[in-house]
């Protein structure tokens, strides 16, 4: 029986553990990065939490005997690919990425790209209400936004303190629909949309609700991907788990 690693925190990591789950040629761990505080469970053997860097990794792919790796993490969760890919090619491992294709614009939308977060404030004037969409762990970043004012969502509740002068948290668990984001940004008086290019159709509606009530969105372009088979479907994804089983 093949023990496959699955590095989770989509919802295409989601699904592939629902699909493989239950196949008897298949041993399937789930791993998520622990950045959510209560994840929703996904129905295989899981673990929370980093491996302790690059050794660590190693470690624990030979004291569990992995026989291979398909990385369905977010495609801004870069390092941990680049890091996945490097290791399982040292090691001999079957390594694929499922990397949902990137956002394109369509008619009607007014995207501005940027190379990372810290480009936002050259394209975001002073006076303007922005929505964050970027999730909690790279606020940081966007430090010299702190004239303007921010609202930032994430999945759990936020008992820390704001990090910007004016503003508030958002706090809610996706998927949103059109309805509720237009809701959304037309109460909050939201005049610009932040979001990081992650692609796939669950998130999709915030950049649909920019489009229809005319809103500029600052779109950050993808970090540099590993060299390594891709796999831009959860069925190409389930045929890549399948043939190796």
């Amino acid at each position: 029986m093949l023990r496959l690693l699955l590095l989770a925190g989509t919802n295409e990591a989601r699904q592939l553990a629902a699909a493989l789950g239950g196949q008897a040629s298949l041993q399937v761990i789930a791993s998520l990065a622990g950045a959510t505080r209560a994840p929703q469970p996904l129905g295989v053997a899981t673990r929370i939490g980093g491996f302790g860097g690059r050794e660590g990794f190693i470690d624990y792919l030979q004291r569990e005997r992995i026989g291979a790796v398909l990385d369905a993490t977010h495609p801004f969760a870069a390092r941990i690919s680049h890091r996945s890919a490097e290791v399982c090619a040292e090691l001999d491992m079957p390594y694929a990425q499922l990397l949902r294709p990137a956002w394109q614009p369509n008619d009607g939308d007014d995207w501005h790209f940027l190379n990372d977060e810290t480009d936002a404030a050259r394209h975001i004037p002073e006076d303007a209400t922005v929505f964050l969409a970027t999730g909690r762990q790279t606020l940081h970043l966007f430090d010299n936004l702190s004239d303007r004012t921010i609202y930032a969502r994430q999945i759990d509740s936020a008992p820390d303190t704001f990090p910007f002068p004016k503003g508030g948290w958002i706090v809610g668990r996706p998927p949103f629909s059109l309805e509720d984001e237009i809701n959304l940004f037309a109460r909050l008086g939201v005049d610009w949309l932040v979001v990081k290019n992650a692609g796939g159709s669950a998130s999709r509606s915030k950049l649909d609700a920019a489009r229809e009530l005319g809103l500029p969105v600052a779109m950050i372009r993808r970090p540099l991907q590993p060299q390594c088979d891709k796999l831009t479907s959860v069925a190409a994804a389930l045929r890549w788990a399948r043939r190796l089983a």
